[in-house]
């Protein structure tokens, strides 16, 4: 009996999807809830479960083809597994034969130990990992036990130190002294050289065509979208991390302890824009034809950057969390995110946004809105840099902050208002437990 496997339920506004990938191929067995393909929504990527055991049959959809929820993708034969089953009891059956000899036993047993240690061997030999997807290019480097070895020509001691600081395999290289010995000018004549093409080059070509993913073109689409349709401005300001930093320091240990979880700097930032948002509703608002919905619950959407592109899920209800509520939810978010497990409801109803480009080691940007949001605040890297303290001048670690938000609905008066809040907020961070 045959039991069909059909596109589900993808979400709101969700339509259709690309068949990504088939984690299964036709003739595989496969248990109940074992995920058998991959698809590729506007938003995220989804796993189809198989909906009982049994043996995958027909694939009806190729990878890359577009489908719509309901569309059959294959079918799952229940008896296929059952029927293999009892063929390879069948089969593994045989009748005892009788022994002729005292040693038959013996060379049986050995034969058997043989047996199970090839078969062992075997299983170690199979390989334990599959690449889905092509991974980054890494160019191989000369490693210093490859420079060091011993080589077949005589070495100067300055070429030698030479080739060592500059990571060059001395084997690949034709000494131009007394019977080949290879000297300084040797390893500097290499500098002079024609660099070879790229590895990316020789492999791909001079150029390199690549179809886009949903996941890419809806992200294309939206951001040119929030770029036309509002009147986009970025304030900036900065904040003095120190006492932050001094708090994490002091208190990481205990809070991990106690919570399981690592005290980061995201849930202060959270923490202090829950104050601004309630200071300024209308960073908390939206547009909707003419009229402005002011959004009296506060979900933060956290920006994360994956392999397959930007995307933003949220944290529900910030103002009602705690500063270990909120690290565990970013941590489970952004795992999921990574791991394309990341689902519909997790991206949806966000009313601020937050970006760390930080993490990148970004200074300075100018972060773009997340439609339909009016506001998106931009963290980057820290730096020491010097300040001024009471008329003496310090270095103290500075972090760049940045406001995106739309004009339209946002006054300037508010926007750098807000900022200064978060300003104030993270300098005095016992301001975030008194939530004032």
């Amino acid at each position: 009996m045959a039991e069909k496997i059909t596109v589900p339920t993808l979400g709101e506004s969700v339509t259709e999807a690309t068949v990504s990938k088939w984690l299964k191929s036709q003739g595989d067995s496969v248990a109940a809830d074992e995920p058998l393909v991959e698809l590729e929504t506007d938003k995220v990527n989804v796993e189809v479960p198989s909906p009982i055991s049994g043996v995958l049959g027909k694939i009806a959809v190729k990878e890359g083809e577009t489908v719509n929820v309901g569309s059959l993708l294959g079918t799952i034969d229940s008896s296929s597994s059952n029927k293999d089953k009892n063929v390879n009891e069948v089969s593994d059956y045989s009748p005892p034969k009788k022994e002729t000899n005292q040693n038959k036993p013996k060379i049986f047993e050995e034969e058997k130990i043989l047996k199970a240690k090839k078969t062992k061997t075997q299983k170690k030999q199979e390989p334990v990992l599959k690449l889905e997807e092509e991974e980054p290019l890494i160019l191989e480097q000369v490693h210093e036990e490859n420079i060091s070895r011993k080589v077949d020509k005589q070495v100067s001691p300055a070429a030698r130190k030479m080739a060592s600081e500059a990571k060059v395999d001395l084997n690949t290289i034709e000494g131009s002294g007394k019977n080949g010995l290879i000297l300084k000018e040797d390893i500097m004549s290499l500098m002079g050289s024609k660099p070879s093409p790229s590895e990316r080059k020789i492999k791909h070509g001079p150029e390199e065509r690549v179809k886009m993913t949903r996941l890419r073109l809806t992200i294309a689409k939206r951001l040119k979208e929030a770029q036309e349709n509002a009147a986009m401005l970025t304030t900036f300001n900065e904040v003095d991390m120190s006492e932050v930093m001094t708090m994490r320091s002091q208190y990481k240990e205990e809070f991990q302890k106690k919570y399981n979880v690592k005290l980061g700097f995201m849930s202060f930032f959270v923490k202090a824009c829950v104050i601004g948002l309630k200071n300024y509703p209308a960073i908390n608002a939206e547009i909707q034809g003419e009229e402005i919905v002011y959004k009296n619950y506060y979900n933060i959407s956290i920006a994360v950057g994956t392999d397959r592109g930007l995307v933003v899920p949220v944290l529900k209800n910030t103002d009602e969390m705690s500063f270990a509520d909120i690290e565990k939810e970013i941590g489970d978010l952004g795992q999921k995110a990574r791991e394309g497990k990341i689902t519909i409801e997790d991206l949806q109803g966000g009313t601020f946004t937050i970006t760390n480009g930080g993490i990148y080691g970004s200074m300075l940007s100018t972060p773009i809105l997340n439609p339909p949001q009016s506001a998106v605040l931009g963290m980057h890297n820290i730096i020491n840099r010097p300040v001024v303290i009471d008329g003496n001048i310090e270095v103290r670690p500075v972090m760049y902050l940045a406001l995106s938000y739309d004009h339209r609905i946002i006054d300037g008066k508010e926007a750098v208002s807000f900022l200064k809040i978060i300003k104030e907020s993270l300098e005095q961070p016992k301001r975030l437990f008194l939530n004032i």
